[in-house]
């Protein structure tokens, strides 16, 4: 009994990453609630789950807000230009799903609508977690972010699942399960990130002229 209640047991482990993740899915959604918050609240958000990932969280609502202050201004631009890029996606969809056919110029739309729906979905999901690792330009932020998901389609294609799997799960199946909503999510893609992440630290360090990302920030 004493060796399964130990810290080191995986088991333990494994139910304290759990109930971090719903510690934090709480951080994160109360710091979102002015809207305009969402994009430093989600990279703080990456910046601590990342750190779970590689079992180096420390104190998790000091490094919470620690990054959520030091990263306010740059992802809150992040955040602005995807709010307002989604919102015109949104519209855009509305009206080719409602045009259907009408004209010849429905399919060649459609194609562009989707693949640029397809981008905006790799950068959304990529570039809060580059953010909460690594120090760049905004530009430079949302090519690497589309350049990093083009490359690892697998790692993007279960970063997809994963959230899909979260929304199903809350939206029709068992609507408490949003407890866990983005907490979870950031920790499960954040332990498929941390290869990625770190084989581009190490590219940065050997070529900075020509790395996928800049140098890494400083860590608590």
């Amino acid at each position: 009994m004493n060796k399964f209640l130990s810290p080191d047991n995986c088991v333990m482990q494994f139910i304290t990453k759990i109930t971090n993740s719903v510690y934090l899915n709480i951080l994160w959604f109360l710091c979102c609630l002015p809207i305009v918050t969402a994009g430093a609240s989600t990279t703080a958000l990456f910046y601590v789950s990342l750190k779970m990932a590689e079992n180096k969280e420390g104190n998790l609502t000091k490094s919470f807000f620690k990054a959520f202050k030091e990263n306010f201004k740059k992802s809150t631009k992040i955040w602005l230009i995807l709010l307002g890029t989604g919102c015109l996606l949104a519209c855009d969809g509305y009206i080719f799903f409602h045009m259907k056919f009408e004209n010849t110029l429905w399919t060649l739309g459609t194609a562009i609508f989707l693949v640029a729906l397809a981008a905006y979905a790799i950068v959304l999901m990529y570039i809060f977690p580059l953010l909460a690792r690594f120090e760049n330009t905004i530009p430079a932020m949302f090519k690497n972010s589309l350049m990093i998901g083009m490359r690892f389609l697998l790692c993007t294609a279960l970063m997809v699942l994963i959230y899909l799997i979260m929304a199903i799960t809350v939206i029709f199946l068992f609507t408490p399960a949003i407890i866990f909503g983005e907490g979870l999510c950031a920790l499960l893609c954040s332990y498929l990130l941390t290869g990625i992440l770190k084989q581009c630290e190490t590219n940065a360090q050997e070529d900075p002229a020509d790395a996928v990302v800049a140098k890494a920030q400083s860590q608590i």
